[in-house]
């Protein structure tokens, strides 16, 4: 798996090649705010790691990348998500060029496999394209969609697509929403928006959960995303797209340290059965290097 290795090859030399010494956590702080840890936490490991090295003195590489792992561990957390009874709905955010609308369908597939009646909402009426991508994705998969004209009002698709659920006996809506629009204000207002329509149609707070889509090879950035849709809608949890990049990492780490918002799913592929839910283990395993 090609995910993070090469951040994570980078940590296992920097640890294999080194004496533990001053030079070594210069040249640990570097690697880890190149792997976009943040100056904070990047900060808060190094002197932790310190202290062990300065207290055991034959500790080996390997120990320290293992002490790193529990370092980084105590801010991520996985997020299962099973369908209960009622009527379950995932409002589905993230920038464009994401891969937000493959992930919809990749996670309709995912659902329906498991006996779930799935429903797609196209309520990102901001962007034509958006709405034919769905459109497509639903045929090829056998979905069925709701979904008014490019400029509708999104949340009234939202409020159709409950209405539509309810009627036909579906228990799963996935529900697209717009990544830009003429400014920040608008958007934010807008997801608030269809927030608001969500919890007035009577879908219950278990069972609504609000996903932001983060590209895995967006790097700092996604801290800024999590950070802009929080402060919108609340998130429920990540899912991450292009997993088996040459990505970094450390971004993910930063969310769960200031943001304390779980991770779902990741996923795999461009083929629709390319999700599954976030290992931890695994995660972090080749973030410091310990698998590469």
């Amino acid at each position: 798996m090609a995910l993070f290795k090469k951040f994570g090859q980078k940590l296992k030399q920097l640890f294999q090649s080194h004496a533990i010494d001053e030079d070594f956590f210069d040249s640990l702080e570097d690697t880890l705010i190149e792997g976009d840890l943040g100056s904070r936490l990047t900060e808060e490991i190094s002197s932790e790691l310190r202290a062990l090295a300065k207290k055991e003195k034959n500790l080996s590489a390997e120990d320290l990348q293992k002490k790193m792992k529990e370092l980084l561990s105590r801010y991520l957390k996985e997020l299962d998500v099973p369908l209960g009874d009622g009527l379950t709905l995932f409002l589905m955010l993230g920038v464009n060029g994401v891969g937000k609308t493959t992930t919809i369908a990749k996670l309709s597939k995912y659902y329906s496999k498991k006996g779930a009646k799935v429903l797609l909402a196209a309520a990102d009426t901001f962007r034509a394209a958006a709405c034919e991508q769905l459109d497509i994705h639903a045929e090829r998969l056998g979905m069925r969609i709701v979904k008014q004209k490019t400029g509708s009002d999104p949340g009234a698709v939202i409020y159709d697509a409950i209405t539509s659920a309810n009627a036909h006996g579906d228990n799963l809506i996935l529900a697209d929403t717009a990544g830009r629009m003429h400014n920040k204000e608008n958007l934010l207002k807008e997801l608030k928006k269809i927030d608001k329509v969500i919890r007035a149609r009577g879908i219950s707070e278990e069972n609504y959960y609000r996903f932001l889509v983060i590209d895995a090879t967006t790097g700092q950035n996604g801290l800024s995303q999590a950070m802009l849709f929080n402060e919108a809608v609340g998130l429920s949890g990540i899912i991450l797209t292009k997993y088996d990049s040459l990505a970094k990492g450390g971004a993910l780490v930063q969310i769960g340290k200031l943001l304390d918002i779980p991770i779902a799913f990741v996923c795999t592929g461009e083929g629709y059965d390319d999700i599954r839910p976030f290992n931890k283990e695994e995660f972090l395993d080749s973030l410091v290097g310990l698998d590469a």
